[in-house]
């Protein structure tokens, strides 16, 4: 069976084994955004509402979920994290924030799954911090936007917004 496969001669789904692949310094980087009203957007910013600063909880539940993304993906394997940064800024339009996340680890596979994670559980989290004051916002555009290490090499998408 090749490292790559996930389903065995039985039909059956499997962790791929990465026991023989060398163990390098791997980093992803993940991006999403929360549409909103722009009401919403400058409640957000001003970090208070009801239930507390809708940002700093969504960063703090981001890290929280990249550091459980095996509980969460089926397959995914556990690693050892050494680095995880979630940041949340006003986008371009006055309707969106952007949640942008950054994974590091050294290890025998990558964290492209850690970092777009930590992104979606950072966009449910603004989700709802805010839903009560805005059942329309819009969760999107959760993609990965670069990642180093390991044998297939880097990726950098070539047109991030």
């Amino acid at each position: 069976m090749s490292d790559l496969t996930h389903i065995g001669p039985d039909g059956r789904a499997r962790m791929v084994d990465i026991g023989a692949k060398a163990s390098t310094k791997r980093m992803a980087r993940a991006r999403g955004e929360v549409r909103m009203a722009p009401e919403t957007r400058a409640r957000a910013v001003s970090r208070e509402t009801k239930k507390g600063d809708p940002i700093a909880i969504a960063e703090l539940a981001g890290i929280m979920a990249a550091k459980r993304t095996a509980d969460l993906i089926p397959l995914c394997h556990p690693l050892a994290l050494s680095s995880v940064k979630v940041k949340i800024e006003p986008g371009r339009a006055d309707d969106t924030l952007i949640v942008e996340a950054v994974v590091k680890t050294s290890g025998q596979t990558g964290v492209e799954m850690e970092a777009l994670t930590a992104v979606t559980a950072a966009c449910l989290t603004l989700y709802d911090m805010l839903k009560a004051v805005d059942k329309a916002m819009i969760i999107g555009a959760v993609e990965l936007i670069e990642k180093t290490g390991g044998k297939s090499g880097d990726y950098l998408k070539s047109d991030p917004k």
